[in-house]
């Protein structure tokens, strides 16, 4: 119970964080109506947010493989929802982008530390860790009706009730830490780790998650424009596809947990993005509404893998936890929006469906990477945590 009860906390405390990565994309459009920016300009902020976060986990994931940092959660929770609750109230293009950079840092700091404290009070389990990996799921799937309820209503004058969620997402992951003991965290001041790494398959791993990044940011970037696009440029309709592309999220992180429990965690994942290719194909090509149902059957194949690859680069890194969460986790959702500048400009210089196109070929090389990956031998800390539960089937 008490476990499932610090999964919950963490979980929760996830959303209130991942909120602010999905509010970024969902202020795209406001910031394109209110200061008239291109779609470069707009893909630019993203750039922003995404920027300095890809390069600061790393970072922040090789500090907590060194020391235990808990402290980082409520602050760095803090700092995210504060980059994003300024960043509509300068009409400056380099203060907005400055704004988000800051709440980009935010997020950067806290999931490296957050995916290392949730793989303890979890204890190995891979369902436990899809529920981890649900609250930032739930997070991203609020940002745009939490954006629309409070830009669409009073323009972007409003965005510091945007700060709310961070508040209360800094309150809730205290009890969390508190419940986790210093001796299970904490080996003479340093995070613990066993094992033996296996770098050749985290590489491979990781460039499979850089593809997955690039997808979805690139999807979550320009979704709701291009849905306005195709629903003769009913604002609603944004809003309704980005939604639905961060809803999906949410299932897909709770069936790859529960498929992991029966089939090898490489194999759910490479079968996921096998799928999600002709789902992404749909988006792009299929007209009409039906375009809403490959944008839930993308959210959910791009995320099926999501919680697997933490645990993936957890066991190929045992001895650094941190650093491998800081990638698979963090970056699997910042790194993406390098690319959108390029997508912004193919857009303008031909047409969203055009920049939306090459995306198609994301989940293709992730697929053509985890065909190379053996499932890791799982470190003896967590196998003596899971003996009693029953062996896992070979892959489908």
């Amino acid at each position: 119970m008490a476990k499932n009860r610090s999964i919950i906390m963490l979980s929760t405390s996830h959303a209130c964080v991942d909120v602010y990565q999905g509010s970024v994309a969902a202020l795209v459009p406001f910031f394109v109506a209110e200061h008239a920016y291109t779609y470069a300009a707009a893909s630019g902020i993203v750039l922003a947010a995404t920027l300095l976060s890809s390069v600061a986990q790393p970072v922040f994931g090789l500090l907590t493989d060194r020391w235990a940092l808990p402290w980082l959660l409520p602050v760095s929770t803090i700092l995210a929802g504060l980059g994003i609750a300024l960043s509509g109230l300068s009409g400056s293009y380099a203060l907005t982008l400055a704004f988000v950079a800051v709440s980009g840092v935010g997020v950067a700091a806290y999931h490296p530390e957050s995916a290392r404290v949730a793989r303890l009070v979890s204890r190995g389990s891979h369902s436990a860790m899809g529920w981890f990996a649900l609250g930032g799921n739930l997070g991203f799937a609020a940002a745009p009706l939490m954006v629309t309820a409070v830009v669409a209503s009073g323009g972007l004058r409003l965005s510091p009730l945007l700060l709310v969620p961070a508040l209360a997402g800094s309150v809730l992951c205290l009890p969390v830490l508190r419940a986790v003991h210093k001796p299970v965290l904490v080996d003479s001041g340093h995070a613990v780790g066993t094992g033996t790494d296996d770098k050749a398959s985290f590489v491979k791993l990781s460039l499979a998650v850089v593809f997955r990044s690039v997808a979805f940011v690139g999807l979550s970037t320009f979704i709701a424009l291009y849905a306005q696009q195709r629903m003769g440029g009913n604002v609603t309709a944004g809003t309704a596809a980005l939604f639905v592309l961060y809803l999906g999220g949410a299932v897909g992180s709770v069936l790859g947990g529960r498929l992991a429990e029966h089939w090898e965690r490489v194999a759910v994942a490479r079968w996921s993005y096998l799928l999600t290719i002709a789902a992404i194909a749909g988006i792009v090509f299929v007209p009409g509404p039906a375009m809403f149902v490959f944008v839930a059957l993308t959210s959910v194949g791009l995320y099926v893998p999501f919680s697997l690859q933490v645990t993936l680069g957890q066991d190929y890194l045992p001895t650094r936890v941190g650093t491998a969460s800081g990638i698979t986790l963090g970056l699997a959702v910042s790194i993406g929006g390098l690319a959108t500048p390029v997508l912004g400009s193919i857009a303008d210089a031909t047409s969203l469906r055009v920049a939306l196109t090459p995306l198609i070929l994301m989940p293709a090389l992730s697929w053509l990477l985890l065909r190379t990956l053996p499932e890791p031998v799982v470190p003896k800390s967590v196998s003596a945590v899971q003996h009693s539960r029953p062996a896992t089937k070979s892959r489908p």
